[in-house]
């Protein structure tokens, strides 16, 4: 394995079990999810380009546009959370409540 796929396959596998096992913050959670993303765009910008096919370039795109769309979906989520509960702590959330 190549230094580079290894430094990938680390990256994703640490944003994965920070993911996992850092619960306190909902930021924190948000973070590791953009982490998680951004080694995904790579590695898919990565392999289309070593592919050399057109049709496999625009998944890199279609792949930051979600990564795009999840920020903001969680930066949203973010705000209304900070703003009704005080902080972002996950602790502090129910879900089961209105």
């Amino acid at each position: 394995m190549s230094p580079m796929y290894f430094s990938l396959t680390s990256a994703f596998i640490l944003g994965l079990m920070g993911l996992a096992l850092n619960r306190s913050h909902l930021l924190s959670a948000l973070l590791c999810l953009e982490g998680m993303m951004l080694t995904l765009f790579i590695t898919t910008a990565i392999w289309s380009m070593t592919s050399n096919s057109t049709s496999s370039s625009i998944i890199p795109m279609i792949l930051l546009t979600f990564s795009a769309c999840e920020a903001s979906a969680g930066l949203a989520i973010l705000v209304a959370t900070s703003r009704s509960h005080g902080s972002d702590k996950l602790q502090n959330l129910n879900l089961l409540q209105c």
